[in-house]
Formats: structure tokens, sequence, C-alpha cells
């Protein structure tokens, strides 16, 4: 029998046990909420990264995700698109005969083979789906995709046929991918007054480079802005920035502006200036995957996308308070817009309208800044051809930056901006190949290849193909000889002029490459609103040819003299830089560019 003092002995050693093992449980509760908390902060931070300078790009949507969007008044789920695995989209392109013709050679990869397929003009990521596969294999994929392209243009190897064959040309093989149904009728009733004046006095029914500078200074002085009561901190802004450009001092020489290149090179010089200083844009956050926020790098309408994505990075432009804008963008792609809506066959964009209607809707009833402006202070970036009459209706206040820069489609002076139209095929090397031979090397007289798109390229074709003339280089296709072949960028690197006709609407992604591989534009294309036209002078690099003067086109080039065409071409050289995109942004790149005319534009609506 135990005795007493034995007895409490045993109770308190108990006693201390279990207090022990309380503490040892107390200590590793307490040791996993740390851990815990731990995570937590790791997630939250992880998130705000994520969210704050990647846009929420580092974990994309499943090929499993839906969301509803509106189509002919009912609500449908949409699948977000997916990464290519091998993909040939001729079939669903022009399943109906209506969207034909050749698509981009584009070189698809895996571990075992490299095979040659045709794919869309730009969307790196395609409607067929991955069947559950993750981002991480996307994204995997893309740089398969990237990287043989890459060794492919870089070595030039043969596959199946010549490094000519696989990517003979960057316009070609994207240009002839663009969409040739036609919407509804056009119609001039979008036309302004001054523009239908114009078109009328002239006897061709053509705006001209200098009647365009007309109307754009005719419209700074009949706009009328909306007043406020009290002007704000940004308003103020904007009237002293539109001071300084209309009084800037004189600069005569400048190491990185060439003067004869623009129409006033102080002016630019100072507003460029004031840009990089003052210029604050808020960029929306609403709007859903594939058409918001989500940059097409590649193709023939990358140059939305490019800009989308380098604003959205820019800590230089971008605010996140809303009051401190000067303006406010509206993150959409119009080439996905179109992928994601458009019923094939409709010939109606009535959906797609809707759509970006209810966007509108959207951040008006959230926000207050659109209601107070009209919209005059949002600004869109569209390259698709469709933009114009996409946006026309419930964007018109806006100031749209449009590829699609057409007078006779209601293109506002002094408000609307055109935007270059340039091809990316490779978006890691977006200055792959730049340049070309010096003037004296260049033997041919004119140069042009590319799809028979429009009223006025078989006529080009009709008139100066099939080796008519041995100085004129025309074709359909680029034609194979014994022996070795040119390619496109060959003949763009050693004609003297490189012809730019319009295709279905006046703009075509030539008139960029043209300047990329230091060749003079040609550009046939009657009301075509060249971009940065507000600033650059392009009648000082670039020919213009009327349309009905395509059999006299010989002579128009044979009477520019030597000494001019020297000129020209030194010319453009040193306007190239304003045409070219950086992974990161330059002084003075198209990037910069783009912005500034949309800045430009703002600040003379105050």
């Amino acid at each position: 029998m135990l005795s007493l003092w034995q007895l409490m002995f045993r109770v308190q050693s108990f006693s201390l046990q279990v207090q022990s093992f309380g503490l040892f449980f107390f200590i590793r509760e307490m040791k996993l909420l740390r851990s815990a908390g731990v995570v937590f902060v790791f997630i939250l931070a992880f998130q705000f990264v994520n969210i704050q300078y990647y846009g929420g790009d580092i974990f994309s949507l499943s090929s499993r995700d839906e969301f509803p969007v509106s189509i002919h008044g009912s609500t449908e789920s949409i699948r977000p698109l997916s990464g290519p695995v091998r993909v040939n989209v001729s079939s669903w392109r022009s399943a109906e005969g209506e969207r034909a013709g050749l698509e981009e050679d584009y070189v698809t990869g895996s571990d075992t083979n490299v095979s040659v397929q045709s794919h869309d003009d730009s969307f790196v990521e395609t409607r067929s789906s991955l069947n559950g596969s993750d981002a991480d294999t996307v994204n995997e994929n893309n740089r398969n995709v990237e990287d043989a392209l890459d060794s492919l243009v870089e070595t030039r190897s043969s596959l199946n046929g010549s490094y000519v064959d696989i990517v003979e040309d960057a316009e070609i093989v994207n240009e002839n991918n663009r969409n040739v149904e036609t919407l509804e009728s056009k119609s001039d009733d979008n036309l302004s007054p001054e523009v239908k004046r114009v078109m009328n006095v002239s006897n061709s029914g053509v705006v001209s480079i200098s009647e365009m500078m007309s109307l754009l200074h005719q419209s700074r002085t009949t706009h009328v802005s909306l007043k406020m009561k009290r002007p704000s901190a940004v308003d103020q802004e904007l009237l002293y920035a539109r001071t300084q450009i209309e009084n800037p001092p004189m600069v005569k020489n400048d190491p990185l502006l060439h003067g004869p290149l623009y129409w006033n090179l102080s002016m630019f010089k100072r507003s460029y200036e004031l840009m990089e200083s003052k210029l604050k844009v808020y960029v929306y956050r609403e709007g859903k995957r594939p058409v918001f926020h989500k940059p097409v790098l590649k193709g023939i309408y990358a140059s939305e996308g490019w800009f989308m994505r380098q604003l959205k990075a820019s800590k230089t432009f971008v605010t996140k308070n809303p009051r401190k804008a000067h303006l406010f963008y509206l993150p959409f792609s119009s080439k996905m817009l179109e992928e994601s809506l458009y019923v094939p066959g409709s010939h109606s964009d009535k959906n797609l309208v809707k759509f970006l209607k209810n966007y509108l809707d959207l951040v008006s009833s959230k926000y207050h800044f659109w209601n107070k402006t009209g919209g005059s202070d949002h600004f869109l970036v569209a390259c698709h051809d469709w933009a114009p009459s996409e946006t026309r209706q419930y964007m018109s206040n806006s100031i749209r930056a449009l590829c699609n820069s057409d007078v006779s489609e209601g293109f506002v002076f002094g408000k609307d901006v055109a935007l270059p139209e340039t091809t990316i095929l490779v978006p890691r090397r977006p200055l792959r190949a730049l340049g070309g031979k010096p003037a004296s090397q260049r033997h041919i007289l004119a140069f042009f290849a590319g799809g028979m798109h429009g009223y006025l390229r078989p006529l080009l074709l009709q008139t100066w193909g099939g080796n008519r003339d041995p100085d004129m280089k025309i074709f359909s296709e680029i034609p194979k000889s014994k022996g070795k072949n040119k390619s496109y960028m060959e003949f763009m690197k050693s004609s003297k002029y490189c012809i730019c006709p319009k295709g279905h609407e006046v703009n075509s992604p030539r008139v960029v490459e043209a300047l990329f591989y230091e060749c003079v534009p040609v550009i046939i294309s009657d009301n075509f609103v060249p971009p940065f036209f507000e600033v650059i002078n392009w009648e000082s690099f670039a020919v213009f040819v009327l349309e009905k003067d395509i059999p006299d086109l010989k002579n128009i080039l044979l009477s520019i003299s030597e000494e001019r065409y020297r000129e020209m071409q030194m010319r453009v050289k040193m306007v190239q830089k304003h045409f070219l995109w950086h992974s990161k942004p330059e002084r003075f790149d198209i990037f910069h560019m783009i912005l500034h005319s949309i800045w430009y534009n703002r600040v003379f609506q105050t």
C-alpha cells in the first residue's frame, strides 16, 4: 500500500507530465500557426505582385473555365482561348469560303519533330482546347513554338523545303489572313461636314496630306470641350501643356530628331517632353479575357497587343488614382473581339457592338469618369479592320487609335489617331532582320508581292505584273526559278521603292515593313491617314500615288531624281526609330509615338 507521500509524489509527477505534454502541444500549435501565417502573407504578397505587375497573367484561365457574354440577345458561355498544340485554322476561318486566303506559315514544335502548319495570323493562343492542360503546359508549348521558329529563322536551315518556302515574307503570310468578309454597307453619314466639303471640292474625291493637315488645324479651332465650373488640377495641367506646346522654345538642331521629318520640330519636342513628365493614364481593370487584358503579340494586328502590354507595365505613365489621370484606357483587343464573338456568315457586327456597350455600361455605372466628359478623355487602341464600325456608335466621343484610318469611314481629325499596323513574327525578337542594303546597291526600281485583296491589287498586277517590265517586280506570289530564289524580305531590302497598295481597307502592314527594311514606301491608298501624321511629314520620305494613276506608276517613280531618292531613303532610315517595337520601350519608339499622338489630341481638346 502506497504511503501518503508516495501518492502525493506520483500525483505531482503526473501533473508535471500533463503540463509538459500540454506545453509541447501548445508550442507545436504555435509553430503551425506561425507557419500558416507566413504562408498566408506569402500568398497575399504573390497575389499583389501578380495583379499589380502582371495583370493576373501568371495564372491564366483554364481551358475549361467559361464566362458569359451576350450573343444575339442571349447569354452563352464562351470558352477562353487555349494555347497552341497543332493548329490549322484555315479550316474554321474560311469554312464558308468567305474569309479564305493563305494563313501565316507558323512552326509548331514538339520533342521529336518540327512541322510547318498553317496558323492564325496573330494570336499565339487558338481555339483548340488543351483538354485540361494547365497554364505551365501552355507556356511551355508557346516557348517551344517560338524557339523552333527562332532557330529556323536564324539558321535558314532546310526543312521540307528552303527557308524561303517556310517563312518567305512577313507581309504576305500575314496580310493574306486579313478577314475578307464584309460587314454592313458603308455610309457617308459618318463624315463630318468639313470632310465632305473637302472631298466635294477635290476633283478626285481624295483628301490629300495637305488637306488633312488643314482639317486637323480646323478641328482645333472649332472643337468645343466640356466646360467645368471649376477646372480640376488635371484640366489646368492640360491647359498649361497646350500653352507650352503652342509657344515652344525654338529647336534648330537635335541629335535624335531630324528636322525635315516633322511639321514643326519645336512643337513636337516640347509636347513629347511634357508627355514624359506630366501624362498619367488610368487603366480600367474591369473586363474578362480573352477580349480584355489579353494582348495579342503576333501577326498583323500586333500593334494593339504590344501597346496594351507595354502601357500596363509602365510605371511612368500608369496611375492607380483615376482622379490624377489625363486619359482613361479601355483595354480591349479588337482582334480577340472578332475571334471570340463574330458569327461567321452573319455579315453583322451588332453583337460585337453590344458587347462593347455592355462594357461601357459597366465602367460608367461603377465610375463617374466616363459620364463626366462623355468619354472624350477615354481612348482605345484597335487594329482590326472592323474597329471603326464597332466603336463608332458608342465610343464616338473617345479618342480612337485605329489601323484602319480611313477618311471616308469617319476618321475624325483632331480626335482619332492613325495607328501603325506592324507585323510581328517572333515576339521575343521584334527587330529581327532590321535594315536593308544601301541606296547604291538597290537595283530594283519597285517591288510588290501579296494577296489579291480588294479591287486595287488585281488592277496593279494586271497593269505591271507578269514580268511585263524588268524594273517593276510586281507579283501575287514570288516566282520560283532555278538556283537561289529571292525571298520577300530580300526583295524589299534590294528595292528602291516598295509599293504599298490598299487591300480590302486602306491600311497595310507593308507601309511599316518598307520603313523596317529601309525602302522608300509608295502608298497607293486614297484617303489613308498615315500614322503620326499630326507631327510627321510623310511627304518628306514617302511617295503618295492616287489609285487612278496606277497605269502611270513607273513614270511617276522615274520622275524622281536620284538625288531626291537618296534624300528620301536617308530620311526613311532616320524616321525608322518611330516605328520599332522594343522588348522594353525606348524614347521616341512606336510605343511612345502612339501614346504621344493620343496625348497630343487630348491636349488640344482643352
